[in-house]
């Protein structure tokens, strides 16, 4: 929106402050600009040597005598003496959307995502599109004028509906929910509108804060210990990022810095590229592939651990691997510990993985990517017991907390070690405002990127307009849900169910050779009706099937079995099935 009337207005107000720093009473300098406020310009910006030649002073300093309404139309020719030049800000044949056309547009995309919510039972839930569909539909440029919105609105079902997958379609199964919601969306909105990046507590202060208090939010919700709370005379806290992985990475990353630091401050004449390359982190065969990915990309060994049979991480194999790794002089420094695994579900054992790690000094992390949001329910809080040994712990509430994507909520007892390892200091990020902010955290040192968007909004809006009891019911509702495809998975004696079932995941597959599994699943695709992925346990092919859409009811259960069951592989397709395996088995 900015104009050369607003340029002018900010050249006059710089000449004001200068006016004051050069010429002002003692009492006048005191009043800084982050008071006067209508003018905020971070430190490091100078005036040039137009300001009566005097030396050059920081803008951040700057003050002023009163606060007045400039008149740009007679300051931009004779007090500034900037000469008149052609208009070239009006140059475009058509104007950009203005407020007027934006609330028609809003209004139309609104209905349009409220009537695409209420039609998904309608929809399959697989599109039927094939690679590079829409890369040859649409232009190869973009457009050299501005096209009407009407257009682009209509293409959203000519080009881009057509190959969408329907994440929240009663009949996805598929993955872990990915829920959204309409107070959720609406926090969108106004965060794009708005549109802040946080970079410090003035570059918007109300992210920040709120980011803080729905942190705390969380933490109490899912019944986490104080120590991870934000609080003036404390060093826990809590911060929102984009994903279960980034907060595992930076999680790790934290770790390393921590060990590196304590290493070299033991004995100082150790190499840093030594000390790094002798470290070894763990995380069991069950863990998310960001464990794996994060080992990768902070340089490090990531040992994987085997799992009990129940698909638990248990400390009998953690000590094992430790007292070999030292053994050969490599030094432990993290272990990854999963509540809710991605493949089966599965609650690793805290109460033995904590202690080792708190007596070995090894980090400690517990991702809770999926079960997080149950813990809200005092139920499900056994299957966390032992989290008070963490030294960091994530779930996400864009799962299963009607928050939609992205929102990851990670805490940490002690954050000073996060900031340590990340903090980068520019004189553009100072001015007195930082000096009093006891308490609070610079949000700008926990994160990889500089800046971050204002996730908090859509936070607080679900928990105000659903409350703790509607994420209560939601999550029991969903379990329960989870308990009917069981039973009846259970009750037919061509399946078999292959792992313990937890939240709202259920492992199954048909008896006999993975062939007749595969085959079901392929069928089922085929066909676009229900959408589940394959899995496997034991060298044991499985389908997983995921209550994961806030539409699921107790007939999408039914309507998925029947699915399911309508296209069991036939006698002579199972024939054929068994004919061709021993035909491709090698001989022994």
């Amino acid at each position: 929106m900015t104009e050369s009337r607003d340029i002018a207005f900010a050249w006059e107000e710089i000449r004001s402050q200068a006016d004051c720093v050069l010429h002002g009473t003692e009492e006048e300098k005191a009043v800084t600009y982050v008071e006067k406020k209508h003018l905020p310009i971070c430190n490091g910006i100078k005036i040039n040597n137009a300001v009566n030649g005097h030396p050059q002073e920081c803008i951040g300093n700057f003050t002023a005598k009163s606060k007045k309404n400039l008149n740009i139309s007679a300051t931009i020719n004779t007090t500034n003496n900037i000469e008149k030049k052609p208009n070239i800000f009006n140059l475009s044949k058509k104007k950009n959307m203005d407020a007027k056309e934006f609330r028609e547009f809003g209004k139309a995309a609104v209905d349009y995502v409220a009537d695409y919510l209420e039609s998904l039972r309608d929809r399959a839930v697989l599109p039927s599109v094939k690679p590079g569909y829409l890369i040859n539909t649409i232009p190869k440029e973009a457009p050299q004028h501005p096209e009407k919105w009407q257009e682009v609105l209509k293409d959203m079902d000519s080009v881009f509906m057509p190959g969408v997958t329907h994440w929240q379609s009663p009949n996805f199964h598929a993955y872990f929910p990915c829920l959204t919601s309409y107070p959720s969306i609406v926090g969108e909105i106004l965060s794009a509108g708005i549109n802040s990046i946080g970079l410090n507590w003035i570059a918007c202060p109300a992210s920040l804060e709120l980011e803080v208090a729905m942190m705390n939010w969380l933490g109490k919700l899912l019944n986490l210990p104080n120590e991870f709370l934000n609080s003036p005379d404390g060093t826990g806290g809590g911060v929102i990022y984009g994903s279960a992985s980034e907060a595992i990475l930076i999680s790790l990353l934290t770790a390393k810095d921590r060990i590196v630091k304590k290493i070299q401050s033991e004995y100082p004449h150790f190499e840093e590229g030594i000390i790094k390359a002798k470290l070894v982190a763990y995380c069991s065969d069950q863990s998310n592939s960001a464990a794996e990915k994060a080992g990768m990309l902070a340089s490090t060994i990531m040992r994987i651990l085997p799992t009990d049979n129940k698909c638990r991480l248990r400390g009998s194999a953690l000590e094992e691997a430790i007292k070999t790794d030292r053994k050969n002089g490599l030094t432990p420094f993290y272990v990854l510990a999963t509540l809710g695994t991605t493949g089966t579900c599965a609650f690793d054992d805290l109460e033995e993985l904590g202690p080792i790690c708190n007596r070995e000094n090894i980090w400690f992390h517990v991702d809770a990517a999926y079960a997080g949001t149950a813990f809200a329910c005092p139920e499900f809080r056994h299957l966390m017991a032992g989290v008070e040994y963490a030294d960091s712990f994530n779930f996400n509430p864009h799962k299963w907390m009607f928050i939609n994507f992205d929102c990851a909520a990670m805490w940490l007892k002690d954050s000073r070690y996060l900031v340590d390892a990340f903090r980068v200091e520019r004189i553009f990020f100072k001015n007195k405002c930082e000096e009093d902010k006891i308490g609070l955290p610079d949000y700008r040192h926990w994160h990889i990127t500089l800046g971050t968007r204002i996730r908090a909004l859509k936070v607080w809006f679900v928990l105000r307009l659903y409350g703790v009891e509607g994420i209560q019911n939601h999550v029991r509702k969903q379990v329960a849900l989870a308990k009917q495809f069981e039973d009846l998975v259970r009750n037919d004696n061509r399946f078999e169910i292959v792992t313990e079932v937890s939240m709202g995941l259920v492992c199954f597959r048909i008896k006999g050779p993975d062939s007749l599994t595969k085959c079901l699943h392929e069928k089922l695709m085929e066909r676009k009706n229900i959408y589940l992925i394959a899995g496997t346990f034991r060298n044991k092919h499985l389908l997983r099937f995921v209550v994961c859409s806030s539409m699921t009811d107790s007939k999408d259960i039914t309507f998925a079995w029947e699915e399911i069951c309508s296209q069991m592989p036939d006698k002579q397709a199972t024939e054929e099935i068994h004919s061709n395996i021993l035909r491709e088995r090698p001989l022994i």
